[in-house]
């Protein structure tokens, strides 16, 4: 198993983004069309398991807030997530990384999302879009 963190400014949660009293995060990066598909499959779960979610339109990605520490453990495919080594990503209103925008704001979505939930809706994700492709 590899655990995935990156230093690139795409992905790379902002200090700048920090609210005194906010949950840490660390925040898991994918392609934006499996990450809308992955939006689409929690958001038509039984629960509302989705947590704020970033666009990033420069890189073409969107980017899942999930509970600090998860960066430890990560091991999906084609996905990136960034830890933050204690010093979480906190939310905030504005968009921590300069050229992104909130696809879910803080506050119109849990805390964050279960990593757990994430990497299955992730896998389910690439399924479709696989089968999509080879349909073409």
């Amino acid at each position: 198993m590899e655990t995935s963190q990156s230093n690139d400014p795409c992905t790379s949660p902002s200090s700048s983004a920090s609210v005194a009293g906010d949950p840490a995060c660390d925040l898991v990066t994918v392609p934006a069309r499996q990450g809308l598909e992955a939006v689409d499959i929690l958001r038509r779960g039984a629960a509302d398991a989705v947590g704020p979610v970033l666009h990033d339109d420069g890189c073409d990605t969107l980017g899942f807030l999930v509970p600090a520490g998860t960066a430890a453990g990560w091991d999906v495919p084609g996905s990136t997530c960034t830890g933050t080594d204690g010093h979480g990503l906190r939310l905030n209103p504005e968009p921590p990384v300069e050229g992104s925008d909130w696809l879910l704001p803080p506050g119109e979505a849990d805390l964050a999302t279960d990593p757990a939930v994430l990497r299955r809706a992730l896998g389910e994700a690439a399924r479709l879009i696989a089968a999509a492709d080879s349909c073409r």
